[in-house]
């Protein structure tokens, strides 16, 4: 993780133990690990995964579609 993103491995150790990190902290991790950090509203939270488990069911969407479009629109 050091050589990631300049976490030594007592900061990476003090997080796993005590947990309960900042944000800025999570994305580094985040960031290390070759993910991304998403805050997604929790009433759509189920949309998200069902949207992600979907995508990785279709090796090949259409180019012109966007699956995310609205997702995160306010509902009227």
């Amino acid at each position: 993780m050091q050589a990631r993103i300049g976490m030594t491995r007592q900061q990476y150790q003090r997080l796993e133990r005590e947990g309960n990190p900042r944000l800025d902290t999570l994305s580094l991790v985040a960031e290390g690990l070759n993910a991304e950090l998403m805050l997604i509203p929790r009433e759509k939270r189920l949309a998200v995964q069902r949207l992600l488990k979907e995508a990785d069911h279709e090796a090949n969407p259409p180019a012109d579609e966007n699956p995310w479009h609205g997702l995160l629109d306010e509902e009227s």
